[in-house]
């Protein structure tokens, strides 16, 4: 039995993608907050502070928008099972950038 779950195994990354977004904004309602930070942990250790998240290019990958520390903006595209980690928490007043969730369609 592996000890990682790979992705493509339970439903598809849309929904999942869907799914993480709806669970940041109700984090954000019920707690009345103007914004909140997302980070990603990865497996290697890597800590990332997200502007979005979005389940492009699919197949078991997602693209992982970091906030600009100073540097160009870039995306990281990673497979789905080097995730350890997603945390959703209060923004510090100090920041200026938070997470934005995508634009409600239709």
């Amino acid at each position: 039995m592996p000890e990682l779950w790979t992705p493509g195994m339970a439903g598809p990354l849309e929904e999942l993608v869907s799914r993480i977004h709806r669970r940041i904004d109700g984090f954000k309602t019920e707690r009345g907050l103007d914004r909140v930070d997302v980070s990603v942990e990865l497996v290697d250790g890597a800590l990332h502070r997200l502007a979005s998240l979005s389940s492009e290019p699919g197949f078991g990958f997602v693209t992982l928008s970091p906030l600009p520390d100073g540097d160009d903006p870039y995306e990281l595209i990673v497979p789905l099972g080097a995730i350890k980690e997603i945390r959703i928490g209060v923004g510090a007043d100090e920041q200026r950038l938070g997470f934005a969730l995508p634009a409600e369609s239709g």
